[in-house]
């Protein structure tokens, strides 16, 4: 299944795999990478050896936190709102060590570390590759997998955490192809959460 990635990301994969199996992030690093190949369908303008390596490797840094704190570190009252700054910098740190390791030809090192440092914290976008970094990044979170992963941070039923991304996440897309795909996702995880109610529902009589 190697064709899922590109053939010259795939050494960036493994070689980030490995601080990845924490909070899920292999599975959400896995769907943010394709969620970044289409918005970068959308945006042909935007460099994809630039986007694709920094979603691969922009959230190895949370593994060098304790487990039981990573849940609590995001969200809309984070108890560890510290460590969303310190998994960039140690990210950071990870990817530049990975990087130099690689030796990959004609990589955008230096770009691709200025993504990653800041792809949580920095509100803003640096360049189109930052924000459509930030927008594949966030998309997990209205996927399935990412409504079914943050429920169980936070102990809130589907309908519940979906209500929670709308307010909080969705107003910070940052490209209007992002958007789209989140209120698309949003619409179908709607659909999904209330479909046993309404094929349930009695007409009055």
């Amino acid at each position: 299944m190697t064709h899922f990635l590109r053939e010259q990301d795939l050494p960036i994969w493994l070689a980030a795999r490995p601080w990845l199996d924490v909070r899920s992030n292999d599975e959400h690093t896995l769907i943010s990478y394709r969620l970044g190949q289409a918005l970068l369908r959308i945006h042909p303008d935007a460099d994809a050896s630039v986007v694709l390596p920094a979603i691969l490797m922009h959230d190895v840094g949370w593994k060098k936190f304790p487990p039981e704190q990573l849940a609590a570190a995001v969200g809309p009252n984070p108890r560890y709102p510290e460590l969303q700054r310190a998994h960039e910098i140690e990210g950071v740190k990870i990817a530049a060590e990975t990087f130099a390791r690689l030796a990959i030809p004609g990589l955008q090192v230096e770009t691709i570390l200025a993504i990653i440092d800041g792809h949580d914290t920095r509100k803003k976008a640096i360049s189109r590759e930052d924000a459509l970094m930030k927008d594949a990044d966030k998309l997990w979170r209205f996927t399935g997998h990412g409504v079914a992963t943050i429920g169980g941070w936070f102990d809130t039923p589907p309908k519940e955490t979906l209500a929670m991304l709308e307010s909080f996440v969705l107003p910070s897309m940052l490209t209007e192809a992002g958007t789209t795909m989140a209120q698309a996702l949003i619409a179908e995880g709607v659909a999904s959460a209330f479909m046993t109610d309404l094929l349930h529902i009695e007409v009055p009589a």
